[in-house]
């Protein structure tokens, strides 16, 4: 089985997503899939913390700027967090 994803890593993925897009590092194109294939980690290996935390987290994400309001309910909606 393999090692459950800190929430702690699922945030800095998100934010190495962000700082690339918005240094102009990333396509659009680009960032949708490293965003499917962030997700798609979780989904397979899931993340290490309840549904609380990670709505929060998902939350104050969105609060910072790290995330749009569409990703938000993007993330919210794949990992069946609904």
């Amino acid at each position: 089985m393999p090692e459950r994803v800190s929430l702690q890593h699922f945030v800095q993925k998100m934010e190495d997503l962000h700082t690339d897009m918005t240094s102009g590092g990333l396509k659009h194109g680009e960032y949708d899939q490293r965003l499917a294939r962030i997700i798609g980690e979780l989904r397979d290996r899931k993340i290490d913390a309840d549904r609380g935390d990670i709505t929060a987290t998902i939350a104050d994400m969105e609060s910072r700027g790290v995330i749009t309001p569409a990703v938000k309910d993007h993330l919210i909606n794949r990992l069946g967090l609904t």
